[in-house]
């Protein structure tokens, strides 16, 4: 297939730079097949029946923005330089890969100071990244980070305006327990306590698993057959439980459903022999129109950019024109996109309520 056929004219007022306040307020647009119902998040209750099982993917995000000087000495004096820096992933000798800018003003072995607490060393570069390494680690490390980092912004939101400190809590989604993310599973963010209670007392369950996302997330698609596009990598995990309580729901004829493609492409990497078992690695799996769903029996979902690779992953859950009539409607009912957008809960048959 071609990359023009999973793109789309989005109005730019339709982008959302925040959230709906309360979270479960945003707007749901629940496709049952072809039939489109417009709801509000809180209605999953009504979608979703007794035994039904929602995945949720419990990273969390850490605030990799940092900002920061670089001091040199020169003949004129201390010369300083403003250095932006944008963590991208631990390594597995200590240091982090981070994008650096400007990259040229950093020499190796510099110090960038982000804080009295926080400031790290360039060791290396490598592919355009670079590799810095930090004047603490562990708790320390987390704390500073805390103090001095901005939330990763996506770049249609950074572009309108900066981080600020309500997107420490509005970027997180309320049930994150594993630090590693540099971008929120966006479709988790609609979830807080109340919906979550609602649902438990409605006898929907729950499993955990973790995605740290990546920043690779946001990369475009360069290549006009997709099936030369090669998917970024990003570790995950599915326990033994996790996959115990999926296979059971499936066996006693549960819908198990994802909440965000993250938690989907977890679920079916840790399937793809057909039943799901823990799983733990880095995973590039590439869902597109025609991929085998093993455990999937539906999403829940944001509205995603033109030409990416999540508009391939519903279009193969949901169907190439499905998914464009669907983004036809709700761009046609002002649904808000994106991160900080509304949500769409996607059941590829159609199903009545309970």
């Amino acid at each position: 297939m071609k990359l023009s056929d999973f793109d789309f004219d989005l109005p730019e007022d339709l982008i959302a730079t925040r959230p709906a306040n309360p979270r479960s307020s945003a707007r749901l647009l629940v496709a049952e097949g072809e039939v489109l119902h417009d709801q509000r998040v809180t209605d999953l209750t009504n979608w979703l029946r007794p035994g039904d099982r929602l995945v949720l993917n419990d990273t969390r995000v850490i605030p990799a923005r940092l900002s920061g000087l670089r001091h040199r000495a020169s003949a004129q004096g201390n010369v300083q330089a403003k250095i932006e820096v944008t963590l991208l992933e631990p390594r597995g000798d200590g240091t982090w890969s981070a994008l650096i800018k400007p990259l040229r003003k950093l020499k190796i072995g510099e110090e960038v100071i982000f804080s009295d607490d926080l400031r790290a060393t360039l060791e290396a570069v490598e592919d355009g990244q670079g590799h810095l390494r930090f004047n603490c680690t562990g708790d320390d490390f987390d704390a500073a980070l805390n103090a001095a980092g901005a939330m990763p912004l996506p770049p249609y939101i950074a572009a309108k305006r900066a981080a600020d400190a309500q997107d420490m809590m509005d970027y997180q989604t309320v049930f994150a327990r594993h630090a590693g993310a540099v971008a929120a599973p966006t479709a988790s963010l609609h979830f807080d306590a109340p919906l979550l209670e609602a649902l438990a007392a409605k006898g929907v369950a729950f499993s955990h698993v973790t995605l740290h996302v990546g920043a690779g997330t946001f990369l475009p698609v360069k290549v006009d057959d997709i099936s030369e596009h090669k998917m970024h990598a990003e570790w995950g995990k599915v326990s033994a439980k996790a996959a115990e309580e999926i296979t059971a729901t499936r066996v006693a004829g549960g819908r198990v459903i994802p909440v965000g493609t993250t938690a989907l492409r977890l679920i079916e990497t840790a399937a793809r022999g057909g039943e799901i078992a823990a799983w733990e690695g880095d995973t590039d799996i590439f869902i597109t129109p025609g991929f085998t769903f093993n455990v999937t029996d539906g999403l829940m979902t944001n509205f995603h950019l033109p030409k990416s690779t999540l508009m391939m992953l519903v279009s193969a859950l949901m169907g190439v024109q499905a998914v464009k009539d669907i983004y036809a409607y709700a761009i046609a009912e002002k649904y808000r996109f994106f991160s900080y957008g509304d949500s769409s809960l996607l059941l590829p048959q159609a199903q009545k309520p309970a």
